[in-house]
Order: structure tokens, then C-alpha cells, then sequence
């Protein structure tokens, strides 16, 4: 090439760049008004103006979450959090960045335009980023409802373009930074399906492609049946026996005789002795949770009847530790939590009154009964000296905070004991509330914690009480406990 030539000559100026964009948006605009859009006119309108204040997506939220499963509950608060989030940055710096006026009416069919025009300016489509970043939330922890709700975010956005109010490239810079808020909530609180557990270790079991050899153990009271209906649907030869709760050890010991693999639907404590029973006949457990917490099942990421019933029919399990204690000749295994001191009180505070007053006034009537200003710390001995402690919490793996979220274990094959203690002193209630808001700080004065593969606690008195995964019990003197690693194997979908 000759060096005489001018080379900037060759490139369009950054002007002349803009130009041509802003005359294909404008462009496209003019295609989008003139075409025929079939079946349009009754529809995008009406749902434009109901997206307006988010009203559209607060009532899918509500939708989605009525289908009453931990998923769905779930993706409907994440597509909130992403929708006010988008809403919160198009209002503080969207709108205010880009000063560009709302396209010209002229080209668009009088039938199609809105009763209220909107007066802000038009760069970028607030109602695009507040539809994109509800659908992609709600995908983002649901890919099912997801796919429910983009054909409604997507005919949203194209409204605005429908309806004259918006250019296309508005549409698409809203539909981005909507998209982008959704990620962003997701770093911030990951999603279920990124904090679960990893798939390992794996372990053979047998698979049930009908369910044939499994016998599911279901605790009436735990008000599981529609989740039962749907493990049946997936497991059409799998056995199931519902029962009351006092019959819940018996059924599970007769079952264990006679199957393949042991399941058990109902909350905490009918897992945990599922899990006592599977162990001690070398069988797969299949966890349905049914309870109210469920964080064992949870925590694998067994949700429901699909997930574990995908997991059965092609032999999908892992194995996962067991915590472990021993007081006096007293021995029991625990698969989420242990504790002393105030929690165990509350426990047992609380199932005196839940069943003349109801369970949520109960609990707040226990805490008022526990946490007075005069009682006293519970006594232990750690290394060789006393402690006064208001509480102990041992849990079976490492729990994390993730993000904002409460914590949640993200390998249930750890070999590890969390133990947290909350150091005894006066007024127990401003203590503990003290604890719960330092969350994982180690170097609170009122809390601390240590990972450790055994516990020795001593100087226990006569009728401590202990509860484990919602259980109690008493202990005294003497208490050890420990780890049975890798000891468990469950169906999980991997």
C-alpha cells in the first residue's frame, strides 16, 4: 500500500457509526410498525399496560410459588429479587445515563397505541429489563418454570415495540441489563443447584426401574400425601405404607425385612430413624422429605417425588456421612444437628404447649419460658476446664453461609463436626441474638467455632437434656462425638 494514503479515511468516523445504527434502529422500528402482527392487537397492549409496576410478574410470582413445591418457592423470590434489582439500576442510572426521546408515533397503527403514553425517556425499556430479569431469575432456579415464563417476558418486550413507546435496541439494552441483574442476584445467593452437594462419593446401589423392591415408610402426620402420590406415580411397583407416628419405628423395621432398598417421606426426626434402621441392615435409603424443614433432603437436593424417582429407576446414589453420639451407654446418630444447652429446652418447651396452643405460639411462649435473665448457663468441660456455655451446636458436615441465605452444607461427606458454641455470661436472649447476627464471624465475644473429627464433653448433670435432628434426650456425665464416614448410602439424582 502506498504510504501517501490517509488511512482514516478507510473507517467510518465514531459518528458516522452511531449514525448507521441509529438509522437501522430507526429502521426496524418502521418494519415493526408496518407489518401485520397476527393475533397482536387483542393481546401485547393489554399486557403491556399489565406489566406496568411490575404488577404482571408479582402476580406470576405469586402463581408460581401457589404450585407449593421448595423449587418453585424459590424461583419466585429469585425472579423478584432479579426484577427489583433491574428496576432499582434502570431508575438510578439507566434512565438517567441516556437522554434519548420516545420514537415518533406516526408509523404506528392508532389501535395499537397505549391510552397513557409514557413521558420518560426511552433508552433502555424498563418494562424489557424488568421481564428479562424475572424470567431469567426464575430459570435460573428453575429451568422448568422458566420455560413457563419466557414466552410471556418475550412477548412483553416486543410489546414495547408494538406499541410504539420503545425503539428496538431499547428493547434489547433493558432485555440485557435484566438478564445481567439476574446473574447478579445469582453470585450473590447462589442458586440450590450450585451449592449442592458434590457427586461423590458415588456408590452402587440397585436400580428400580418400576420401584419393585423399594418400600417407602410415609409419617402420616408429617401431611406428605400428595408428595407420596407423586413418588407412586414416578415408582408405580414401589410399596408404600402410610402410618401414624408412633408406628413409624415398627413399619420401618418390617419393611427393612422385606426390601431392596428403604424409603421414608416425613420431616427430620422419621429420617433419622430411617437412616438408624437402614444402617443397621446394610440397605439404600431413599429420603422423600415430607416434614417442615426437611434438611437433610433438602441439603442432598432431593426435592420431590421426580428428582428421587429419577434417582431409584436408574441406580443414582451417594454416600454420606453420619454424626454420632454416646452418654452412659446411650448411643444414637444424628444426620443434620446436635445440641445442648438452650436449643434442647426449646425443643422440649415447645412440644409441651404445640398441642393446646398450636406450634407457632408455642415456640414464641417456649422462648419467653427459656431465655429468662435468671437462669444458667449449661456447665461443660473442654480440655480439661469448665465452660459456661448458653449453647452447643454440633453439626454433621460444615455448614456455610451462602450469600444472604441461612446455612447450608455443601458436602455431606466431609469427615468433619461444625461445632459452634455461644459462651454463657448474662442475658442469655442478647447473647444468643448477639451470635445469630455475627453469622460465621469466628471473633464475636459472645460465639465461636471449630472444625474437628471428635468431641469429648464432660461434667454433663443428671438430665441434660441433648436434641438431635429435632429429638431429645437426656445425657449426663460423659458425652463423645464423632463421625461414622461415608457410612450411609442414599439415592440422589447426580
Amino acid at each position: 500500500m502506498s504510504p501517501d494514503v490517509d488511512l482514516t479515511v478507510l473507517k467510518p468516523g465514531r459518528h458516522a457509526l452511531r449514525d448507521r445504527l441509529l438509522a437501522l434502529d430507526l429502521r426496524l422500528f418502521e418494519v415493526a410498525a408496518e407489518r401485520n402482527w397476527p393475533f397482536a392487537e387483542p393481546v401485547l397492549p393489554r399486557l403491556s399496560r399489565g406489566a406496568n409496576h411490575g404488577v404482571l410478574w408479582f402476580a406470576a410470582a405469586a402463581a408460581v410459588a401457589a404450585s407449593r413445591t421448595p423449587r418453585a418457592r424459590r424461583a419466585a423470590a429469585r425472579g423478584l429479587a432479579s426484577l427489583s434489582l433491574a428496576s432499582l439500576t434502570i431508575n438510578t442510572l439507566g434512565k438517567r445515563s441516556v437522554r434519548r426521546p420516545r420514537p415518533v408515533l406516526d408509523p404506528v397503527p392508532a389501535v395499537r397505541h397505549l391510552k397513557r403514553q409514557p413521558i420518560t425517556t426511552s433508552f433502555p425499556s424498563g418494562h424489557a429489563a424488568s421481564a428479562a430479569a424475572f424470567a431469567a431469575g426464575v430459570a435460573l432456579e428453575s429451568p422448568g418454570w422458566g420455560a413457563v415464563v419466557a414466552p410471556v417476558a418475550f412477548s412483553v418486550a416486543m410489546s414495547r415495540v408494538y406499541t410504539g413507546v420503545h425503539f428496538p435496541s431499547d428493547v434489547l439494552a433493558g432485555a440485557a441489563l435484566g438478564v445481567g441483574a439476574a446473574f447478579a442476584i445469582r453470585r450473590l445467593v447462589p442458586t440450590r443447584g450450585q451449592i449442592g452437594p458434590p457427586p461423590r462419593p458415588r456408590a452402587k446401589v440397585p436400580a428400580l426401574p418400576d420401584g419393585e423392591g423399594l418400600v417407602v415408610v410415609a409419617n402420616q402426620a408429617s401431611g406428605s400425601s400428595d408428595r407420596v402420590r407423586a413418588l407412586h406415580d414416578e415408582l408405580p411397583m414401589a410399596e408404600l405404607v402410610e402410618c401414624e407416628p408412633a408406628e413409624v419405628q415398627a413399619e420401618l423395621e418390617k419393611a427393612a425385612l422385606r426390601a431392596r432398598a428403604l424409603g421414608v417421606c416425613g420431616g427430620d426426626g422419621t429420617v433419622n430413624a430411617a437412616a438408624r434402621i437402614a444402617l443397621r441392615h446394610g440397605l439404600p435409603l431413599a429420603v422423600l422429605p415430607g416434614g417442615t424443614l426437611n434438611h437433610f433432603a433438602y441439603d442432598l437436593t432431593v426435592e420431590g417425588g421426580r428428582g428421587l424417582g429419577r434417582a431409584v429407576r436408574d441406580g443414582e446414589a451417594v454416600r454420606v456421612d453420619v454424626g454420632r453420639f454416646a452418654s452412659d451407654g446411650q448411643e444414637g446418630v444424628f444426620l443434620n444437628t446436635l445440641s445442648l444447652g438452650v436449643y434442647p429446652e426449646l425443643v422440649r418447651e415447645r412440644e409441651r404447649w404445640a398441642h393446646r396452643i398450636g406450634g407457632r405460639p408455642a415456640e414464641v411462649l417456649a422462648a419467653l419460658r427459656v431465655l429468662r435473665t435468671d437462669r444458667h448457663p449449661l456447665e461443660v468441660e473442654l480440655g480439661g476446664s469448665a465452660h459456661p456455655l448458653w449453647l452447643l451446636f454440633v453439626g454433621n458436615c460444615v455448614y456455610h453461609r451462602m450469600g444472604l441465605t441461612p446455612g447450608r452444607r455443601t458436602d455431606l461427606a466431609d469427615g468433619q463436626l461444625d461445632v459452634r458454641v455461644v459462651h454463657g455470661g448474662r442475658h442469655p436472649a442478647l447473647r444468643l441474638l448477639t451470635a445469630a447476627l455475627a453469622g460465621p464471624l469466628t471473633r464475636s465475644p459472645a460465639h465461636a467455632e471449630v472444625r474437628v473429627s471428635r468431641l469429648r464433653l464432660t461434667g454433663l448433670k443428671t438430665g441434660t437434656p441433648l436434641a438431635y435432628d429435632g429429638e431429645v434426650t437426656d445425657v449426663q456425665g460423659e458425652v463423645t462425638v464423632d463421625k461414622l464416614p461415608e457410612a450411609l448410602t442414599v439415592y440422589r439424582p447426580l
